[in-house]
C-alpha cells in the first residue's frame, strides 16, 4: 500500500510546521536583533548560518532512512528539537539585551539544535514521501507539501506580525512558545499510524554511507542537478536576512510590520507556486525549464525594483516583496518537481540519500547566501547610506539569479513533460 492523498496531505502539515517555526528564526527574531538591538546584521547571519550548516548532515539522515526504516521517530523526534530550539532562540534574544556573551552562547546552542531538528525531520519527511508515493504522484505530492510548508510560513509571520506590535520580550516568549508547542503537537497528529500502514520499509544495504554517497555524485544529473540547487538557492537566500531590517531601516516598519511583510512576501510565494501547478498540470503549459527559467528571471526583475524603490523612496515595498515572492515559487515549485522525480532515478534505493544531498546543497547555499548577504550590508554601511548599501546586495543577488536561469536553460532537460505528475520516465 503507498500513500493515499489524505495521508500525503498529514505530511504536508509537518512541512507547515517545519516552516512555522524557522521563519520566526529567520524574519521575527533577526529583525529584533538589528534594528531593536542594533547589532550588526553578520551576527544573526552566522547563527542562521549555523543551522543550515549543520543541515550538512541531511545526506546522513537520508541514508538512515534508506537503510534503517522508522522515519516516524526520525520525524517527531526532530520536530521535537527544532521545538526547543525554536523557544532557546527567542530567550536568546532576550538574554543578547543584557547580557551579550551569554546571549550569545543561548543562540549558538538554540540554532544548532534547529539545524539538527530541521535535518533529522524534514530529510526523513522527504524519504518517506520519495519511497511511499506512487511515481506518477510524486511530483504532486511534492508540490502539495511545499505549498502547505509556504503557507505555515505565511500564516505565522503575519499573525505573529498582527499580535507582536506592541513588542515586548515577554509578549515575545509567549508568542513563540505558542507556535512551537502547537508544531509538535500537529505533528504527532499528522504522522500518526501513517507509516505502519504503506510499504516504505528499511532495505538492506550493505554498502557504507560514504560508498553510496560518492556513487550518487558519479551520476552526471545527480552532480549537475546539486550544483544547480546551491547556485540559485545561494540567490534565494541572500535576501532572507536584510529585507526585514531594510524595511525598518529604510522604510521605518515597526517590528509587526516588517514581520507582516514578510508574511505579504510568503503569500506571493505561495500564489507563485499555485500558479505554476494549476498551469503545469491543469493548463499543461510550458515545461518545467521554462517555469524555472521564468521564476530565476522574475525574480531577478523584482530584486532590482526593491532596491530601486528604496533608493528613490517610494512606498511600495511591500508590493515589490509580494512579486518577489510570486516569482520565487515559481522557480522553487518547478525546481521541487524536478528533484523528486530525479530522486527515483539512478540506482534504487538511494531515494533518501539524493534528497539528502540536494537538501544539504540548499543548506548550505542558504547559510552561505544568507552570511554574505547580510555580511556585505554591514560592511556596505559602513561606507554608505543604508538604502544604498542594502539596493548593492539586492542587485548582485539578482545578478545571480540570472546566471541561475543560465544554467537551468543549459542543464534541465528541454523536452520534460508539462504536467508535473508526468516527470517519472514510462508515466
Amino acid at each position: 500500500m503507498t500513500l493515499s492523498w489524505m495521508s500525503i496531505a498529514r505530511l504536508g502539515l509537518v512541512q507547515m510546521c517545519l516552516g512555522a517555526i524557522v521563519v520566526l528564526t529567520t524574519s521575527t527574531l533577526n529583525r529584533l536583533m538589528v534594528v531593536e538591538l542594533a547589532l550588526p546584521a553578520v551576527l544573526p547571519g552566522a547563527l542562521v548560518a549555523l543551522h543550515y550548516g549543520i543541515q550538512i548532515t541531511r545526506p546522513n539522515w537520508g541514508f538512515l532512512s534508506d537503510t534503517g526504516g522508522h522515519r516516524t521517530r526520525w520525524i517527531v523526534g526532530g520536530m521535537a528539537v527544532l521545538a526547543l530550539g525554536g523557544l532557546l532562540a527567542a530567550g536568546g534574544v532576550l538574554v543578547l539585551d543584557s547580557h551579550l556573551a551569554g546571549g550569545l552562547a543561548l543562540s549558538a546552542l538554540a540554532y544548532a539544535l534547529i539545524g539538527l531538528g530541521v535535518g533529522a525531520s524534514g530529510t526523513s519527511l522527504l524519504a518517506l514521501l520519495a519511497t511511499a508515493t506512487e511515481p506518477r504522484r510524486r511530483a504532486a505530492a511534492a508540490t502539495i507539501t511545499w505549498l502547505m510548508m509556504v503557507a505555515g510560513i505565511a500564516i505565522t509571520a503575519a499573525s505573529v506580525g498582527a499580535v507582536l506590535d506592541p513588542y515586548s520580550p515577554q509578549r515575545l516568549i509567549r508568542i513563540v512558545a505558542v507556535v512551537c508547542a502547537g508544531a509538535l503537537a500537529l505533528t504527532v497528529l499528522a504522522v500518526w499510524g501513517i507509516e505502519r500502514r504503506i510499504v516504505a520499509r528499511a532495505r538492506s544495504d550493505p554498502m557504507p554511507f560514504r560508498q553510496g554517497l560518492a556513487e550518487i555524485w558519479a551520476e552526471r544529473r545527480a552532480r549537475n542537478f546539486t550544483i544547480f540547487v546551491f547556485l540559485s538557492m545561494t540567490a534565494y537566500f541572500m535576501q532572507e536576512l536584510i529585507l526585514e531590517p531594510y524595511a525598518g531601516l529604510v522604510f521605518d516598519f515597526t517590528p509587526g510590520q516588517s514581520t507582516t511583510l514578510s508574511g505579504a512576501q510568503n503569500g506571493g510565494v505561495f500564489l507563485g507556486m499555485l500558479t505554476v501547478g494549476i498551469a503545469a498540470t491543469g493548463l499543461r503549459l510550458g515545461s518545467l525549464r521554462h517555469w524555472v527559467v521564468a521564476g530565476c528571471l522574475g525574480s531577478a526583475t523584482a530584486l532590482a525594483a526593491i532596491s530601486a524603490i528604496g533608493q528613490a523612496g517610494l512606498p511600495l515595498l511591500v508590493p515589490a516583496a509580494v512579486a518577489l515572492g510570486i516569482f520565487n515559487g515559481m522557480f522553487a515549485v518547478a525546481a521541487i518537481g524536478a528533484m523528486m522525480a530525479l530522486a527515483g532515478q539512478g540506482r534504487e534505493a538511494r531515494e533518501g540519500t539524493r534528497m539528502g544531498l540536494w537538501g544539504a546543497a540548499q543548506a548550505i547555499a542558504a547559510g552561505f547566501g544568507g552570511l554574505f548577504g547580510a555580511g556585505a550590508v554591514d560592511v556596505m554601511r559602513q561606507v554608505t547610506g543604508d538604502a544604498t548599501a542594502f539596493g548593492a546586495v539586492f542587485v548582485f543577488e539578482a545578478a545571480l539569479f540570472l546566471a541561475a536561469a543560465l544554467m537551468a536553460a543549459r542543464i534541465m532537460d528541454r523536452t520534460a513533460p508539462p504536467a508535473p505528475t508526468q516527470l517519472v520516465p514510462g508515466e
